[in-house]
């Protein structure tokens, strides 16, 4: 089994990138910035529970990655960077230290490399249990009204929130339920000793409005990047910068059109 997505061709000397997207997204989500590297080829997946991959079922954060493994070798993809956001980054961050043949290097975007101790987790394990049951059993539009009033999302405006809640309603509630548990913060690692140790480029992306996730980069041993005029999602809120950061990163050249 491997996960749905889209390739498109770059030249065969540049590393793969491959796109990993957030909860409740899917492959689309990271293709306005991933145009503009054209010379490279790119991967866009869809991971467990979202879009062509929602008949997919995962229970912890090491299925994903052997699926991640799978898929990257049914592409041929030898050589390649990493780019995910948030759910997807979290994902990232745990197939990186698991230290994968061919990965060259990775890109976070507002990810969490998990709770530092039991009783946090256990609180986020109660929490995520609860959004789950709300997605499994009422309308999307409903949880996903309060799911973006979380305080990660404060600096969204209303059009803002209403926009990702009519983008958000089209998943299938009862498989982004099963990926939320068995990928919910609660279940993941900490893995910050591990992510000390990884030895290849390691950048995390930023929102300038995310004081959290600004904090959480603060820690890690990683090259930080600020996004202005972003908060959490900052690749949807400011891709020109995003792009122009991902530019300077992999020494790419941009293509001229977003």
């Amino acid at each position: 089994m491997i996960l749905a997505g889209e390739q498109r061709t770059g030249n065969a000397d540049q590393p793969w990138l491959v796109f990993l997207h957030g909860f409740s997204g899917d492959r689309h989500e990271w293709q306005q910035v991933g145009a503009r590297f054209d010379a490279c080829p790119r991967l866009y997946l869809d991971l467990p529970g979202h879009g062509d991959s929602a008949h997919i079922t995962v229970n912890d954060f090491h299925a994903v990655s052997t699926l991640l493994n799978a898929t990257l070798v049914s592409y041929n993809i030898l050589n390649y960077w990493l780019v995910g956001y948030s759910l997807g980054g979290r994902i990232a961050l745990y197939h990186a230290c698991q230290r994968p043949d061919g990965l060259r290097g990775l890109i976070v975007e507002g990810a969490h490399p998990g709770l530092s101790n039991a009783q946090q987790r256990a609180s986020r394990r109660t929490a995520d249990v609860r959004w789950a049951a709300r997605f499994r059993d009422e309308p999307l539009e409903a949880v996903f009204a309060d799911w973006y009033q979380q305080p990660v999302f404060a600096h969204l405006t209303d059009e803002q929130r209403q926009q990702l809640v009519a983008l958000r309603s089209r998943n299938n509630g009862a498989t982004l339920a099963a990926m939320l548990q068995a990928t919910s913060l609660g279940e993941q690692p900490d893995l910050r000793v591990a992510l000390a140790e990884y030895p290849d480029p390691f950048y995390f992306i930023y929102g300038e409005q995310d004081d959290k996730f600004r904090f959480i980069a603060s820690e890690l041993a990683a090259i930080r990047h600020k996004i202005p005029h972003a908060g959490h999602n900052a690749h949807r809120e400011n891709p020109g910068a995003v792009v122009e950061r991902l530019a300077q990163i992999l020494r790419l050249p941009i293509k001229d059109t977003l």
